[in-house]
């Protein structure tokens, strides 16, 4: 691990039968980057933070977070210790108000008390840009919200380390660029940001570094639109336009697109 790096994985092996998630994997992430993830359907993106998160433990390997060896602690322990996370699909406490699950994840995933909890409540609050929404049933909420107060919950647990998971998908235009701008924010206040997404366009104007996961191992790490070109990131998308991703598309669209040109 350098002395830069906030995030380690070492060699990290999991595999469920002969499905390969993860395969010999190394990876850094420094405090303050912005990393952006893609990969085809499958690559083991998702996997790849259940491991990060301590969701998945590897079969070998060794996960590093802040300068310590957090490969055995549970994703509760790991939470505590600075490593937020979004998911894919939202999945808040629909009865209680937008500030009460922010709560609830200020204290029961950031262990904070009394003062402390309803302070970063407010503040996650502030930060996704869900204001206005405090004492609305999430429930009521619509899907962009439902996103900002998905983001809310990882944020209220005070991460250094935040996992974000296909936070733009289903969104429009309009919505994701509202929601690049949140991530600037957040990364502007020195938090790390690893970011999974298929929306190409959300990460583009943020990240610092695009990695490609596929079949369980790194096929391009480095600047985005150098990765996107890179022959061995190109073949796993089956001839896909870097121009058209690079505009707007999608890699599902694209891809498809790609599969479609195929004789």
């Amino acid at each position: 691990m350098t002395a830069d790096a906030l995030l380690a994985l070492e060699h990290v092996t999991k595999r469920f039968g002969r499905v390969v998630i993860a395969e010999d994997l190394s990876f850094t992430v420094g405090a303050g980057d912005v990393v952006g993830i893609v990969g085809p359907n499958g690559a083991g993106k998702t996997s790849l933070f259940g491991l990060i998160s301590g969701d998945l433990a590897p079969d070998s390997g060794t996960v590093r977070f802040a300068g310590r060896t957090v490969t055995g602690l549970d994703p509760a322990a790991r939470c505590r210790l600075g490593i937020g996370r979004t998911y894919q699909v939202p999945r808040p406490f629909g009865d209680m108000t937008v500030f009460e699950n922010l709560l609830v994840a200020a204290q029961q995933g950031g262990g904070l008390r009394r003062r402390a909890s309803y302070a970063a409540a407010a503040q996650a609050l502030e930060r996704a840009g869900i204001g206005a929404q405090a004492n609305v049933p999430a429930e009521r909420l619509g899907l962009l919200q439902r996103k900002r107060l998905e983001l809310g919950r990882a944020l209220a647990t005070q991460p250094r380390l935040l996992l974000l998971d296909e936070v733009a998908g289903g969104l429009t235009d309009p919505e994701v660029a509202q929601l690049v701008d949140v991530v600037r924010g957040v990364n502007a206040e020195g938090i790390a940001v690893i970011w999974i997404e298929h929306v190409v366009r959300a990460l583009t104007p943020v990240v610092t570094r695009l990695t490609c996961l596929a079949g369980g191992r790194f096929v391009g790490d480095g600047e985005p639109a150098a990765v996107l070109a890179e022959p061995a990131v190109r073949e796993v998308f089956l001839g896909t336009d870097v121009s058209a991703v690079l505009a707007g598309e999608s890699l599902d669209a694209a891809t498809a697109d790609g599969e479609r040109s195929e004789p």
